[in-house]
């Protein structure tokens, strides 16, 4: 198979090639325990403990094992390949989280439930890095855009459902069931995408490089940590928001509209294809995100937070998607390993970013969080800057 050519518009382009849209349908299936796992293993380990501190603490090693577990499995494929990464990974988080079902029972020991989540968390499937790989192979330098725009938009589309289903679930069984259904769901996609990835794809040629080479990607995860605390920021402080206007019910719209507005800005990204230059682009998009953010630090109603954070997630995901191409840039024999070290220090600026907005927000106030999330974003953005080539920083004579 090779390589997609310059004509046509990079999205029909990119799901006429085979098996890319049956990759992203599964991808989508495999991706629900993503925003499910953490809430899930909360609602199970409270129930059978009846500490909610202790439930937290469980959640947190899911995370924790997360972060750990994205470079190692980055470093296997870039060495091994995706399929069997992705069939350990698989079986790995499922059984982790269906043992923690069976454990979270009345008179057994409390003490392997976070052991369980965080084998859960290094187990967490890496299809997001699978769909870039693949992809990114099997598409031009023009065409990856609409690439890693599509990974965005699957990754976002399953974390918005994925709960909603989780939900419906609860309502008519059990957490505890609702989580080892939504858990098997998500094995078996995982299996079916890596069966699914062996269609069209192209002979790429196993490199075993050092993910540091460039120095200039230590200064984009520095980038992709900030980011990641814009998001922590802002999921502290909309339910902080709305709980100050007595309107806690109001949480889910407030975090819909900023998925909602990612969606439509991974979807909006890709239609086109690019000629500014990469670190430009993603300069441009943190600056803008951060003056869009930044007037939620004094907005009083909540339908124009809603238009914010909407418009805020339309910028958010093309970020996401434009570290990705750098990643391409600094890391080209290592990529599985660097897309695993920008998911874990976005997990680790989402941790930074919850710690200050809920520093902030208890001394300042409810609108202090999305002040601290502007200043992520504009720091971040500053960064980014760094990253230009001093050639396109000259202005012509």
């Amino acid at each position: 198979m090779t390589r997609d050519g310059p004509g046509g518009l990079p999205y029909r382009r990119l799901l006429g090639l085979p098996g890319v849209a049956a990759q992203g349908v599964l991808g989508f299936l495999a991706q629900l325990t993503q925003q499910v796992a953490p809430v899930g293993i909360v609602l199970v380990t409270q129930q059978a403990t009846g500490s909610l501190a202790f439930a937290g603490a469980t959640a947190a090693a899911f995370a924790v094992g997360l972060g750990m577990g994205r470079p190692v499995q980055g470093r296997l494929m870039d060495r091994r390949g995706t399929g069997p990464v992705l069939a350990g990974t698989a079986f790995l988080h499922v059984a982790a989280l269906l043992a923690l079902l069976a454990c979270a029972r009345d008179g057994l020991p409390w003490w392997p439930l976070p052991l369980l989540a965080w084998a859960a968390g290094i187990g967490l499937p890496p299809i997001s890095v699978s769909m870039r790989i693949a992809w990114s192979a099997r598409t031009s330098a023009e065409g990856r855009t609409a690439a890693y725009s599509l990974v965005y938009l699957v990754q976002e589309s399953a974390m918005m459902v994925g709960p909603l289903v989780f939900g419906l679930l609860i309502a008519v069984a059990s957490a505890s069931l609702a989580l080892g259904v939504v858990a098997a769901a998500a094995g078996a996609g995982t299996l079916a995408f890596a069966r699914a990835l062996r269609t069209g794809r192209v002979a790429v040629v196993r490199q075993r490089g050092r993910v540091f080479a460039d120095r200039r990607m230590l200064m984009l995860l520095a980038v992709t940590t900030l980011l990641g605390a814009v998001v922590g920021a802002l999921q502290v402080g909309v339910p902080a928001l709305a709980a100050a206007r007595d309107v806690p019910a109001a949480t889910g719209l407030l975090v819909a509209a900023l998925s909602l507005g990612g969606i439509a800005g991974a979807a909006a990204y890709g239609v086109r294809v690019w000629r500014a230059p990469v670190p430009v682009r993603l300069a441009l998009l943190l600056l803008v995100l951060g003056l869009v953010l930044a007037p939620l630090a004094l907005v009083g109603a909540l339908a124009v937070f809603w238009v914010a954070l909407f418009a805020g997630g339309l910028v958010l995901n093309p970020s996401l998607t434009t570290s990705s191409l750098l990643v391409d840039e600094y890391a080209p024999a290592a990529q599985a390993e660097a897309f695993g070290w920008v998911s874990t220090t976005i997990g680790i600026g989402g941790a930074l970013g919850s710690a200050v907005a809920g520093a902030t927000g208890e001394r300042f106030g409810p609108s202090a969080p999305f002040a601290a999330a502007a200043t992520f974003a504009l720091l971040s953005a500053v960064l980014a800057t760094t990253l230009i080539p001093r050639t396109l920083r000259r202005v012509p004579r």
